[in-house]
């Protein structure tokens, strides 16, 4: 029998993976403050007892798996016809699906980002996606860790799917002359895997 590929973030069915992972997390991180509230409220009578706040305390990091379930929640998974597209046009570029892009002032949700040399492209298809500021934050993020790289997020699928094609076609001009040291935290990653490794770290 096949064993079934754990989905990773930057994979297509993140969100969905995500949403039932995230579920199962904060219903047993609430188990055990719920049960040591219970037990209190069982022996004592009342809730007025010190198992109410070793409880409350408990929950804590509960309430923490809480947020990030509903975080998830939230998002809608991308259209698996779009995700098939994109794929017939992948070739041999390094992708990623899925991501929703965090930042102090907002969050959004990126169907898909491709990488080559110092070009990185994405494509939402969100309609109230704030392109300029994700482009402008991404490629901030990037540049402050040695990325010096130029981001482009398109609206239109076939936009993406053109430029895709055109980045496939250009890829050894595109990477040519790039100087590459292999971090010694991932030496299997190469340059283009690190920086979609970079963009995962600011995504949910």
């Amino acid at each position: 029998m096949e064993k079934k590929k754990k989905i990773r973030k930057g994979d297509f069915g993140y969100i969905t993976s995500q949403k039932k992972k995230r579920t199962l997390y904060t219903i047993l991180a609430f188990i055990a403050p719920l049960s040591v509230f219970f037990t209190g409220l069982i022996i004592k009578g009342n809730r007025n007892t010190v198992f109410t706040v070793v409880a409350v305390v408990a929950c804590l990091p509960a309430c923490k798996f809480a947020v990030g379930m509903i975080m998830m929640y939230i998002q809608k998974p991308m259209s698996e016809k779009d995700y098939q597209q994109i794929e017939k046009h992948k070739n041999g570029l390094t992708l990623g699906y899925e991501l929703v892009i965090s930042a102090y002032e907002k969050q959004t949700f990126v169907d898909s980002m491709a990488v080559c040399g110092n070009t990185v492209v994405g494509y939402t298809s969100r309609e109230k996606s704030d392109i300029p500021f994700t482009e402008k934050h991404i490629q901030s993020i990037l540049r402050q860790n040695g990325y010096y790289v130029n981001v482009k997020i398109f609206r239109k699928l076939p936009d993406y799917l053109n430029r895709l094609e055109s980045m496939w076609e250009h890829h050894e001009s595109l990477e040519k002359d790039i100087r590459f040291t292999p971090d010694e935290k991932y030496p299997d990653l190469t340059r283009n895997e690190l920086i979609l490794h970079t963009i995962y770290a600011i995504s949910l």
